[in-house]
């Protein structure tokens, strides 16, 4: 058991007690849930240690950190798993794919065409897509966020309810720091996610791009390394090059939809396949009456899962591995389905 674990459980004041051995008086004086999270920042700076984080790191993104109630409350105010009706997709549709978005995403893809074919080249990755991933999660560097993100992400370990996850984060943020990432730039959403494609720090350290050559991945500021990140990590999820999302298709009423049904269980998002069929072929797919709404569609060998956001009689959509791309990068099936339509009109 490491030294984290052994204090995982602790509550205020014994951290303060262990970690920091206040006592009497003066300990008593100091508010407990302050008291308690300096303690745990003391953890977390041993376990930056033991994983190679410079000591001047790690003092210069605690320095002055103090437990941030309103990101707690933020976090335990998300929806969480439910059995209730789900929302009809065509309103998000019309928020997230609107006229507005769809302009801005092409002016940026008129401006940046010479770069984004490079971009394509290199990773495999339609300009599109990218496009509309920036778009979608800040409005083409419209609003980042404004957390601090050291903060965030330590009151949010501190909290417990997603313990690992927020402190693996907040020692990824400081190895950024390690890497050349300057302490002003860690400023972000409430949840750690931050830059124009909202990579958390972990993802910025896997996949992020120096895309103009400059020395620095700058998915704050630049647009080149902004995309060529995008792309890295779609081509690192398992983007296949030359297929499609996925394609509008109608479905005959006389479908038995209950053979069709799927087992498959997404290991971090469960019940995001719920309403996905099994996989079939366009092949077999056009033999049972689903057919593309206009073009040619898929290759016949392309294998592909039905889903119809809305129900029998709406918009329905035959969907490739690519989808499950765009799910790896936010696990929403309308979020997915709206990058993706987004991506289509851009292109248009």
């Amino acid at each position: 058991m490491t030294f984290f674990q052994r204090f995982r459980g602790f509550r205020a004041g014994v951290l303060v007690a262990v970690v920091l051995g206040l006592a009497g008086p003066a300990a008593g004086q100091v508010d407990s849930e302050e008291a308690g999270f300096q303690g745990y920042l003391q953890l977390l700076a041993a376990r930056a240690r033991g994983e190679g984080v410079r000591e001047s790191t790690i003092s210069q993104v605690m320095a002055g950190l103090t437990l941030n109630q309103r990101v707690i409350q933020l976090d335990r105010a998300q929806p969480g798993s439910s059995s209730g009706t789900i929302p009809a997709f065509e309103p998000y549709r019309r928020s997230h794919v609107d006229a507005s978005r769809i302009a801005r995403g092409r002016r940026q893809y008129a401006e940046f065409s010479g770069q984004m074919g490079a971009i394509e080249r290199r990773y495999g990755v339609p300009g599109p897509i990218m496009m509309a991933i920036w778009g979608h999660e800040t409005d083409y560097g419209g609003y980042t966020g404004n957390f601090d993100l050291p903060r965030s992400l330590a009151s949010l370990a501190y909290e417990g309810r997603r313990r690992e996850l927020f402190a693996a984060e907040f020692i990824a943020t400081m190895k950024m720091v390690d890497r050349g990432v300057p302490r002003s730039k860690l400023v972000g959403s409430w949840a750690g996610a931050f830059g124009n494609p909202q990579f958390l720090p972990s993802v910025y350290l896997r996949v992020a791009q120096d895309g103009d050559g400059d020395g620095f991945a700058d998915i704050w500021n630049s647009r080149t390394d902004t995309l060529a990140s995008i792309a890295n990590y779609f081509r690192d999820a398992g983007w296949r090059q030359g297929q499609p999302w996925g394609v509008a298709v109608t479905v005959p009423e006389s479908l038995d939809r209950d053979s069709l049904g799927t087992v498959l269980k997404s290991p971090r998002c469960e019940r995001v396949f719920e309403r996905h069929t099994v996989w079939k072929s366009m092949r077999e797919w056009r033999a049972l009456g689903v057919v593309p709404k206009s073009g040619a569609g898929l290759a016949d060998d392309v294998m592909a899962s039905l889903l119809e956001p809305d129900g029998r009689g709406r918009t329905a959509y035959l969907l490739t591995g690519n989808y499950r791309v765009i799910l790896d990068y936010n696990c929403s099936n309308f979020y997915a389905l709206s990058v993706g339509l987004l991506a289509d009109e851009i292109s248009r």
